[in-house]
């Protein structure tokens, strides 16, 4: 660990640099930097295209390949430069401004356009695009792959223990048993349905000026039809057009994503809690690291560390998103500036979702059913088979039924397999179905267990 990461505040940039690397060039000052200046970029090139604008001359080849050089190729000094901009400016969307004329100044072609980068625009045009495009790249190239991985490796392990019978627990209590599969089953159906959301959420764009009403836009050139233009060029961008906006684009959109990420991420922190009891219980084994140590104290120990580091993190990215929900969509009057800092943070929440999904995905790793541990515990557990019991007598319309059953089973110790099959023997039933009685046992009582665990 290099001396800086030693002295990192954050632990994204620490502990966990390693974890977040492919968030960095997104969510960094580099990053929105970098979003900021393709944005004004790609609208001096929409003005330059636009036939009503006549004072700005249509772009050479040579000119477009230039512009778009300088957008795509941005380097960390650049990004520096913008930063001792800004040092005087105290303004981050104007220091982007003046890089972009500084770069232009002396090109013969672009030099004359230098009044037209940023025009009619406010600080929030440039902003929400940059942030949109951010946002769009964090959760395609990174996010969803990561929920995809998790995903196959729980589909796997749900398809491998589809028939392994396990005790359900409902309440913390014996109850019907299910299979381990069908229960991983469960989990990746909610997860594949939160990733449908996220990635179904808008990420809106706008460019309509200080207000939202194109004000400058009309005083410079009244005959240009300003909101058909912003139309194309917010959706040129490959983002939705919000036409309807104050000074800020209102970020309903950036609460909409975090709130499906948080019930992902809720999803999962169920799982991790989850497999942390089984474990406990002994149902799960983690395969061992040379040199890894469980305990300062105690040897022996095996701890589930990766399902507990998920568990935190998850929190912390959720306790984030749960902010930008109940805070982004809110605005005094036309435009205040609290959104401006609580943007800043959107890394930091994907950051920490990034560091539970790879501790998650190396837990589900370790894993190693233990059949014996699980077997076990179900053949210490007759009293479940009282369900079934009292539910073939009331299909055949044996006298309270439930109440025989509970009498037998509830509260009771030594409810074993002689005990059950006594019981079934007694009872008034035809002959097929008392046997099928007598022969079942908790490991056999899973219903359709296998088969939804192998369809998922």
């Amino acid at each position: 660990m290099s001396d800086s990461a030693l002295l990192a505040l954050s632990p994204l940039d620490g502990r966990y640099a390693s974890k977040v690397d492919a968030l960095r060039p997104i969510f960094s000052e580099y990053g929105l930097i970098k979003a900021r200046v393709k944005v004004e970029v790609e609208w001096l090139l929409a003005l330059a295209a636009e036939p009503g604008i006549v004072e700005l001359a249509p772009f050479s080849g040579a000119a477009v390949q230039r512009l778009r050089a300088l957008a795509d190729g941005l380097s960390l000094a650049d990004a520096a430069r913008v930063k001792e901009i800004e040092r005087t400016t105290n303004h981050d969307v104007k220091a982007v401004e003046y890089l972009i004329k500084e770069r232009l100044k002396d090109d013969a072609e672009l030099g004359p356009a230098l009044e037209f980068v940023h025009f009619a625009c406010t600080s929030e045009d440039i902003n929400n695009l940059s942030y949109a495009l951010m946002l769009r790249e964090a959760r395609d190239t990174v996010l969803l792959p990561a929920l995809d991985g998790i995903a196959a490796s729980l589909r796997a392990l749900a398809h491998a223990q589809a028939a392994q019978p396990m005790l359900s627990r409902t309440h913390g209590q014996t109850a019907s048993p299910t299979t381990l599969g069908k229960e991983v089953a469960n989990v990746v159906a909610r997860l594949e349905r939160q990733r449908r959301q996220i990635a179904a959420v808008e990420l809106t764009g706008k460019i309509n000026g200080a207000v939202g009403n194109y004000n400058a836009h009309v005083a410079s050139y009244p005959d240009v039809d300003w909101p058909a233009f912003a139309q194309r060029f917010v959706e040129g961008l490959g983002l939705p057009f919000n036409p309807y906006t104050t000074q800020i684009e209102p970020h309903d959109n950036v609460g909409e994503l975090g709130d499906a990420i948080r019930r992902a991420n809720t999803v999962l922190v169920d799982l991790a809690r989850d497999v942390w009891g089984y474990i406990s219980l002994g149902y799960f084994r983690q395969k061992l690291k040379e040199g890894e140590v469980g305990s300062s104290t105690m040897p022996h120990k095996v701890n589930p560390i990766d399902f507990e580091n998920a568990e935190g993190n998850f929190g912390i990215a959720n306790a984030l998103f749960e902010h930008f929900s109940a805070k982004l969509p809110i605005s005094r009057w036309q435009r205040d500036l609290t959104d401006s800092t609580v943007l800043r943070a959107l890394g930091t929440a994907f950051g920490h979702t990034q560091v539970a999904l790879d501790s998650l995905g190396k837990g589900l790793g370790k894993l190693q059913v233990n059949p014996q541990r699980l077997d076990a515990d179900l053949d210490a557990a007759w009293e479940v088979l009282a369900e079934a019991v009292q539910t073939v007598m009331r299909r055949h319309g044996l006298p309270n039924p439930y109440e025989q059953l509970k009498a037998l089973t509830r509260g009771q110790d030594g409810i074993d397999a002689e005990a059950m099959r006594r019981f079934v023997a007694s009872l008034d039933l035809p002959e097929d179905a008392r046997a099928r009685l007598a022969a079942l046992t908790p490991a056999g009582y899973t219903g359709l267990a296998e088969r939804l665990a192998r369809d998922i």
